[in-house]
Parts: C-alpha cells; sequence; structure tokens
C-alpha cells in the first residue's frame, strides 16, 4: 500500500526535499535553543555576580534562532499543505478517469453509494493522515537523530540512559497500530455501508413511503450506524491508548536522565547548565515519540481508507479498443447477429445460440416476459457489455451512398467488436425508459448529442417531441436551468426531452425502450406518430410491454429465456396462438 501511496508522490520530491531540509533547519534551530538557555544560566554565576554584556549576546541569538525557526516552519506547512492537496487531486482525478472506463457490470454490481464514499470521505481521510504525515513524521525523525547527537556532544553516559529505554516506547506503540489498522478498515467499510443506504433511502424516498416501509429502512439503519458506532469506538480506544503508554515511557526517560544528570554534576561532570540542557534534550527527544505513535495511528487510518480507493482505481477496465479499431461512419442499419451467448455470471446462463438477421429501415420490436434477455440484448447492441462467443456484426454505407439509408449494393459488414465504441454508439439513438438528465439548461440537455445545432434545429426537435409547449412556459425557456437528473420537472416531461434530443441528432438506428411510458395517452399517440416519421428508412429496435404499441413493427422478436421463440408480424404470430397471442390476449383480455 505505501509502495501505491509512493508512485503519486514521486511528482512532487522537489517539494518533498524542500520540505525535509526546513524540517531539519526548524530542527536545529529548535535544538540549538536549550544550548543558548544553558550558556545564560551558566553566566548567573550567583547574585550580584551575574555577565549581562554575555546575556545581551545569547539573547541576540536565541531571537535569531526563534526568527529563523518560525519562518523555515511556516514554508514548510505551505509545502506541505500544497504537496498533500495535490496528491489527493491526483488520487481524485484517476479515480474519476477509472469510473469512465469501468465496464458496466462492475457499476452494475457495486453500491453506488459505497463508490461515492471512496471517491469523497475515504480520499479525505486519506488527506488528513498524509498532512499528518508529513508534516510531523519529518520533523519527528529530524529531532530524534538531532537530539542524540547534541546529547553525545555533551555526554556520552546520559545519552546511553536514553537510548536503552526509548525503544520500549517504539514496541508499544508498535503493538497498538496493529490492533488499530483491522479496526480502521473495519470503520472505513461500514461507513461505504451506510453512505450506500443512505444515498438509496434519497433516491427512492417515495417508493419507501408509498410502501410505509420507514421502520424496515430506519432499522436496517440503525443496525448499521450500531455497527460504526462500535467499529469506531473500538479504534479510537486502542489508538487512545498510543499516548499514555508512550507519555509513561518517557516519564521513565526524564526520570532517568534527572538522576544520572544530577549524580554527575555533582561529582562535576557537567554543569548545572548542561545538566538543564540536557532535560530539556529528554524532552525533545521524548516528544518526537508521541507525535509519531500518533501519526501512525491517524495513518493507519488513511491507509486503511487508501486501500478502498486503491482496489477501485486499480479495478479491471473495460478492455479498450484495439489500436487498428475501425471508425464506423454511417451505418446501414444491417444487423447481423449470429449464435451469440452472454450471461452476466458463469453459473446463471442467459442468451444462448442468439441468431438475427435484420435488413435496413426495418422496426423490429422485442417483447417477452421481465428476465427474458430484451435488454441484455440492447446492451449488446451497444457494447455496454460484449457477447461471451458469437458475433454482432453492423453494414455500413458503400462510399458515395452514404446519404442513403437504403443501398443496392451489399454493404460492407464489420463485426461490433472491431469498431470502436465512440463510433458505434454515435450511429444508435436511444430513448429509455429511465430517463437521464443532466445538472444545466433545457438547451443544453436537448443539444447534448449534438452542441453544434442551431437554435431553429433544437427549437423543431422539441416541437416533434412535442416538449416545445411546456419548455416554453417555464421561467427562462430553453435557459431554464435543471436540477441533476430534472429534478425539478415531472417525469413525462424529462421523457420528452430525451426523446427530443434523438429527434435532434436522428442517427441512423433507434432503440427506444419503453419510450413513452411516462407519457400521458394524448401526448403518446402524438409522440407516436412522430416516432413513425422519425423511424422511416431507419432501423429501429423497440422494447415493448405494452404491446398495442408494436402492431406496426416489420417483425416482432418474442424472446423467454435468452432465446427467439417466434418471430413474424403481428397478424401473423397472432395466427399461430403460441406464446405472443398468450401474451398479447392477457393485456386485452375482458373480465
Amino acid at each position: 500500500m505505501v509502495r501505491k501511496v509512493l508512485r503519486y508522490i514521486k511528482k512532487y520530491i522537489p517539494l518533498l526535499v524542500i520540505s525535509i531540509l526546513l524540517a531539519t533547519v526548524t530542527v536545529a534551530m529548535t535544538l540549538y535553543f536549550p544550548i543558548l538557555t544553558g550558556n545564560a544560566l551558566d553566566l548567573i554565576i550567583e547574585t550580584g555576580n551575574v555577565d549581562f554584556a554575555g546575556l545581551v549576546e545569547i539573547i541576540k541569538k536565541a531571537v535569531v534562532v526563534i526568527l529563523v525557526s518560525a519562518i523555515a516552519q511556516w514554508i514548510m506547512n505551505v509545502c506541505n499543505n500544497r504537496m498533500t492537496y495535490h496528491i489527493v487531486m491526483d488520487i481524485r482525478k484517476d479515480a474519476f478517469q477509472k469510473l469512465e472506463k469501468l465496464p458496466l457490470g462492475y457499476i452494475d454490481t457495486k453500491s453506488h453509494g459505497d463508490i461515492v464514499s471512496r471517491v469523497i470521505a475515504d480520499v479525505d481521510t486519506f488527506a488528513e493522515g498524509l498532512l499528518m504525515g508529513f508534516t510531523q513524521l519529518f520533523s519527528g525523525v529530524a529531532t530524534i537523530v538531532g537530539t542524540l547527537l547534541f546529547m553525545l556532544s555533551l555526554d556520552f553516559k546520559i545519552t546511553l540512559v536514553v537510548v536503552v529505554i526509548t525503544p520500549v516506547s517504539l514496541l508499544v506503540a508498535s503493538f497498538i497500530a496493529k490492533k488499530t489498522y483491522a479496526m480502521f478498515q473495519l470503520q472505513s467499510k461500514t461507513k461505504g455501508e451506510q453512505t450506500a443506504l443512505i444515498n438509496e433511502m434519497i433516491e427512492n424516498q417515495k417508493v419507501v413511503q408509498a410502501f410505509s416501509h420507514e421502520d424496515e429502512v430506519q432499522e436496517e439503519f440503525e443496525e448499521i450506524n450500531n455497527r460504526l458506532a462500535k467499529y469506531s469506538l473500538n479504534a479510537t480506544f486502542f489508538s487512545s491508548l498510543v499516548n499514555p503508554s508512550t507519555r509513561f515511557v518517557n516519564s521513565l526517560v526524564y526520570a532517568a536522565v534527572g538522576i544520572f544528570g544530577a549524580l554527575s554534576a555533582i561529582s562535576g561532570g557537567i554543569s548545572v547548565g548542561q545538566l538543564a540542557c540536557f532535560l530539556t534534550y529528554a524532552n525533545q527527544y521524548t516528544k518526537p515519540f508521541n507525535e509519531i505513535s500518533g501519526v501512525l495511528t491517524e495513518l493507519q487510518n488513511a491507509l486503511a481508507c487508501a486501500a478502498r480507493i486503491f482496489e477501485l482505481i486499480e479495478a479491471e477496465a473495460e478492455v479498450p479498443d484495439a489500436e487498428d479499431a475501425y471508425e464506423l461512419e454511417q451505418a446501414s442499419g444491417k444487423v447481423s447477429i449470429e449464435h451469440v451467448n452472454f450471461s452476466y455470471t458463469a453459473e446463471q446462463k442467459l442468451i444462448e445460440d442468439f441468431n438475427l438477421q435484420v435488413e435496413p429501415g426495418q422496426r423490429v420490436a422485442i417483447v417477452g416476459p421481465t428476465g427474458c434477455g430484451k435488454t441484455t440484448f440492447i446492451n449488446l447492441l451497444m457494447r455496454f457489455y460484449d457477447v461471451n462467443s458469437g458475433s454482432i456484426s453492423l453494414g455500413e454505407c458503400v462510399v458515395g451512398d452514404s446519404a442513403k439509408m437504403h443501398v443496392e449494393k451489399e454493404e460492407r459488414m464489420h463485426d461490433i467488436m472491431s469498431i470502436t465504441r465512440k463510433s458505434l454508439r454515435n450511429n444508435y439513438g436511444m430513448v429509455l425508459q429511465e430517463t437521464w438528465l443532466k445538472k444545466g439548461t433545457i438547451r443544453e440537455n436537448i443539444c447534448m448529442g449534438k452542441p453544434e445545432a442551431t437554435e431553429d434545429e433544437m427549437i423543431a426537435a422539441a416541437k416533434a417531441a412535442h416538449a416545445h409547449s411546456f419548455i416554453k412556459r417555464l421561467p427562462q425557456g430553453y435557459d431554464t436551468p435543471i436540477l441533476e437528473d430534472g429534478g425539478n420537472l415531472s417525469q413525462g416531461q424529462k421523457q420528452l426531452l430525451c426523446i427530443a434530443r434523438v429527434m435532434l441528432c436522428l442517427p441512423p438506428m433507434l432503440i427506444l425502450d419503453e419510450a413513452t411510458s411516462s407519457i400521458d395517452t394524448r401526448t403518446e399517440m402524438k409522440i407516436q406518430k412522430a416516432f413513425l416519421t422519425m423511424m422511416e428508412g431507419r432501423t429501429s429496435f423497440i422494447v415493448a410491454h405494452r404491446l398495442s404499441t408494436i402492431r406496426e413493427a416489420d417483425v416482432i422478436l418474442v424472446m423467454k429465456e435468452g432465446k427467439i421463440i417466434e418471430q413474424g408480424t403481428h397478424d401473423e404470430l397472432l395466427a399461430k396462438d403460441g406464446f405472443y397471442a398468450t401474451l398479447y390476449n392477457s393485456q386485452f383480455a375482458t373480465v
């Protein structure tokens, strides 16, 4: 873990070197001050016999030492702050970039609240530990080394007493640090669980209240909250043992120095001023052990949080496009699916030996019971997931005919695995049952797929989606700001904006997954007419639960357990009196 952190520190080695040098200067000045104090004591021999001239010179030196020490410490703190928060900035940037590169499967299988907790809360905790490490660790180590050297220059025997007793403090701190790391790991993990539950509660508050699930959610929160309190108390208890334990050892050091120093002063081995200097050094020598012990405790917490954020950063990214991946300019709309197999987990099969041929301009409706693979099929078309085996190929308009939606010549077929994801997805327009809007203005959301669109083009798309009338009633029209995910709009209004977005781009292929599920019946009829115009000459995949919306489809695929069990037009499938007929009649049966 430390090695991973050091990778981020590499960029800031100049600041690190400056910080260490300034820490050395600060410590040197701090350690030189007791010598001046001891010399001053030795100049005060007795009442009426004081070397005032010598005292003035010592005071002048003391002022310079204090000023140099203060300035060095201030610059050192500036360097440490700059270094710490730039490292944290780099970690957050890498984490966010990784989020954009992670396969959809990772996001689908992780709690969103836990991911947010890693990028925000865990990185903040890591920053606090890192800053404390930079601020106190270097100066603490420098103080220990410097104090030993100064003490050795005064008296070897007394210094030996200090060195013999001090390791006890390190052993105590090491034992406690090992205990606290496990506690802090549990604390950090439980914080992620709590954030995930709060995030889920906020996003689904209406559902919780609609089903009177408040008490169950409260119980779940209290269970997690109690666990967090327990782990936090355990971590705090063990970490709080560090200070009193090391202080006890430090008191032993101070007492030993006092006893041996006094005996040495009585025998004439050292002066009274040197004894005072030694006692000051004993305090200064033991103080860093307290600080370093505290730093080690905080670093245990920081490293536990760092482990979670690095787990995200090092998660296996989506397989990148090949270097020679093809840029698909203009899809013809022809789709060939051959022997495709796919499952989310190896234990549970989903799509098996899926075969389909779609001609340019065809309207393909996909129906079937929940969990049969309809949405999975759409995810495979868009390469949100890659097939386990088999192939999906798209046709491309031949050169010279790119403006036509139908070409008489044979299209060039490309396996979607050999096409760049960006160019592949640029050839699809999606309107899903679940809307997605970003924080910004109405204009920015409609023009997301075509930022260069003119005002007239944007308004024409909004009118085609029947969104223009409600947009004009908003306080600032198309410049009205909306909250994240369109929180200040109704579900129907959000869906109309998503439809307008696709109307503006008009790509050669469309995917409509219950695109009008949140729209009133009267508006839906108008939208369906607009869709018919939009789908003309474009290959369209329509996922539908309400079978009344797909009667006009050129071909209807009936899926069950990942396989196409029936295929044909609406009338042909009704005539077969099979699974489709059962589904259709169940929706329109009279009681």
